[in-house]
This record gives structure tokens, C-alpha cells and sequence, in this order.
């Protein structure tokens, strides 16, 4: 499946996505992060049926319900594909230093140079968790970087 990306002057991009059935399905991320959903009409590709105008923490929801249950899957298939990355998964411990603390605190990628990517937290994914994304005792930490960099922030997730 292709999702074309189209740069909007002035605007933003516009990821188009086609459907099995032919249906054009197209998200437009605003230079000011907000969102559209916007569906195509089946006949006239140009015209638009129906947007809906999403706050970042809309459009972050509906991307968590189409497409955390594959975060891992993918995160495993990029890993059997590029020769040094591995993925590890690394819990906050209660007294973890950064139990309550947020990703940005963690300067991980900063002192590592591996990836925070995904936090599991009572079975719900949470995929690309922002800087101010708060840790919490339990969560599950997905990391990507090589075995060094990610073992680096276990260290820095278990000790500061």
C-alpha cells in the first residue's frame, strides 16, 4: 500500500492513502500541528467529502487505536532489516529515578544516541510518546539504537 506525500506551501504535508476499494483517505499536518482527516469522494478524486479538524491529542488518539498494536511487529521487522539496531524493552522500576519524571528529562538520545520510541503502559501502546510524556512505575520502555546506545538508557532509566 503507497500513501503519497505531498508538500503544501504555506501550509504543510498531505499524506494521501489509497484504499483496497479505491477510496482516498488523506491526513494534512498544519505547520501549527494541527490535523485534518479528509476523505475524498469515491467519483471526483479532487473533491472532498468530509474533513475533520483534529487537536494534536485527537490526532494522537486515533493514532494510537489504528496503529499501536503493530508498533513492536514493525519495530522487529526494521530490526531484522538493518544490520546493528536492535530493540530492547526496559521497565521503570518503582524508585526508578524517572518514575514521574518525563522522556524529556531522560536526554537519552542526546547521551546515547538511542531512540525512545514506544511506551507500553497497562497494555495500551503508546507510540512516539512526546517530550513531556511523564514515566511512570511499570511502564515498559521500547528503545532502538545499537546494544550499546540502548543499554546506556537502561542505565540511565535504572540510575539517572
Amino acid at each position: 500500500m503507497d500513501v503519497e506525500r505531498t508538500a503544501l506551501p504555506g501550509i504543510g504535508l498531505q499524506h494521501v492513502l489509497t484504499t483496497a476499494r479505491g477510496r482516498q483517505i488523506a491526513v494534512i499536518s498544519h505547520r501549527t500541528g494541527r490535523k485534518d482527516l479528509v476523505i475524498y469522494d469515491r467519483e471526483d478524486p479532487d473533491s472532498c467529502v468530509a474533513t475533520v479538524k483534529l487537536s494534536t491529542e485527537e490526532a494522537n488518539a486515533i493514532a494510537e487505536l489504528l496503529g499501536t498494536g503493530r508498533v513492536v511487529e514493525r519495530l522487529n521487522d526494521l530490526h531484522r532489516q538493518v544490520e546493528g539496531l536492535v530493540t530492547e524493552q526496559y521497565p521503570i522500576a518503582p524508585g526508578s529515578p524517572y518514575d514521574g519524571r518525563t522522556l524529556a528529562d531522560t536526554q537519552a538520545r542526546t547521551r546515547t544516541g538511542a531512540s525512545i520510541v514506544a511506551v507500553v503502559r497497562g497494555g495500551q501502546v503508546i507510540a512516539s510518546p512526546r517530550p513531556d510524556f511523564t514515566f511512570a512505575a511499570g511502564d515498559i520502555v521500547v528503545v532502538v539504537g545499537t546494544g550499546e546506545g540502548t543499554a546506556g538508557v537502561a542505565s540511565i532509566l535504572a540510575n539517572g
